[in-house]
């Protein structure tokens, strides 16, 4: 279920849903975005054979991947899986745009809380997460592979009657 795109790209930029010939593109943003924490190459494609409890989207410039996004609803709960935008192509919106199509998509799914986590080193992440409504909630120990800790992070959607 992809709903219909309810924030609009930010100007001149696409959204569109993945596709497994973006992996590749994908990919190699991902291993210079997180060196120490990219997700193999296969994970996305595993990731895009779950239709039923996955939504990814890429965001592109003139064909050019330049951002990507994924989330995972399994009622009651969805969860940002992950959130990546070039650096080049900071501070335009395209992060707050990605986001906000997740909670909009996990909404639609009916989930009741939408969780993430966020490096404990990455102040800039965790305040656009908080200028959105979600707050921390847990931490978990050495949870990277660099040894920083990850703060859980929650927004509640809706409270069930």
């Amino acid at each position: 279920m992809i709903p219909p795109q309810p924030n609009p790209a930010p100007e001149g930029l696409e959204t569109r849903p993945m596709l497994h010939s973006d992996v590749d593109e994908v990919w190699e943003m991902e291993k210079a975005l997180f060196p120490a924490d990219a997700w193999p190459r296969e994970m996305f494609i595993g990731e895009l054979d779950l239709v039923d409890t996955r939504n990814y989207w890429v965001v592109q410039d003139a064909g050019k991947t330049i951002a990507y996004c994924g989330l995972m609803c399994v009622l009651p709960l969805a969860d940002v899986q992950t959130i990546a935008v070039d650096p080049h192509y900071e501070g335009r919106g395209i992060g707050t745009h990605l986001l906000r199509l997740m909670i909009d998509t996990a909404v639609a799914r009916s989930a009741t809380d939408l969780l993430l986590e966020v490096r404990e080193d990455n102040p800039r992440a965790q305040g656009l997460y908080e200028r959105h409504g979600f707050e921390a909630i847990h931490r978990r120990k050495r949870y990277y592979r660099d040894g920083v800790d990850a703060i859980i992070m929650r927004k509640v959607l809706f409270t069930p009657a």
